[in-house]
């Protein structure tokens, strides 16, 4: 029973960092780029993935013995595209301007690379709690990404976050970075560092490996 408790918990924390779908896999470019100029605009776009990842993992993982294996890539898009047009929805009713910010960047989720590759990879051969937990580790570890992204761009771009002001008047924002071109910088600032904490944290394991092995002699 411990075992699979440890097994599911992994399930979710994966998506955070080891299997980070934009730092470590590089998946959901578009969105990551196109829409992070501001920190709620990467929020908004990180939970509307994620509920469809969450949705999506389930219905597939549901309905997994019941798909032909031929059938299987245009069923899987019939289920996002559903649930996207839900969070579609949602979001019109929520805020006009919010919808307009991300624009057919919310509908483009139904081609989201990350989403089409978690059923196919996992929803499809994982019972639903796996899979939920799966597509929720993934859809977090995608919106926090966003949001770091986000944030570097707003800040520096604007000289705000979520809006407020941050410094004085005399401060001279980058406007570059609230330019499509600036979610490159900002991506490459991002992967600079998740890549050197990495390398880091890869020493250190083999640096303890090569202690044990010398006490073990």
């Amino acid at each position: 029973m411990a075992l699979k408790q440890v097994s599911s918990t992994d399930e979710f924390i994966k998506g955070l960092w080891r299997d980070n779908p934009v730092f470590i896999q590089v998946l959901g470019m578009c969105p990551a780029l196109a829409v992070s100029n501001t920190a709620i605009n990467a929020l908004a776009m990180g939970a509307a993935t994620t509920f469809v990842l969450v949705m999506a993992g389930l219905s597939v993982s549901l309905l997994r013995n019941f798909i032909p294996r031929e059938a299987r890539i245009v069923s899987y898009i019939c289920i996002i595209a559903t649930f996207v047009t839900c969070v579609d929805y949602a979001i019109m009713a929520i805020s006009i301007e919010l919808h307009r910010a991300l624009g057919a960047f919310i509908a483009l989720i139904v081609v989201n690379c990350l989403i089409l590759g978690r059923a196919e990879a996992f929803a499809s051969k994982n019972k639903p709690g796996r899979a939920m937990l799966d597509g929720l580790g993934m859809g977090v570890g995608f919106t926090v990404a966003l949001f770091f992204i986000g944030v570097v761009r707003e800040v520096l771009g604007s000289g705000t976050l979520f809006g407020v002001d941050l410094f004085a008047d005399g401060f001279q924002t980058w406007t570059v970075m609230v330019l499509p071109s600036g979610g490159f910088f900002a991506m490459a600032i991002w992967l600079l560092l998740v890549n050197w904490i990495r390398q880091r944290q890869a020493e250190a394991e083999k640096q303890d490996g090569e202690r044990a092995r010398e006490a073990t002699s």
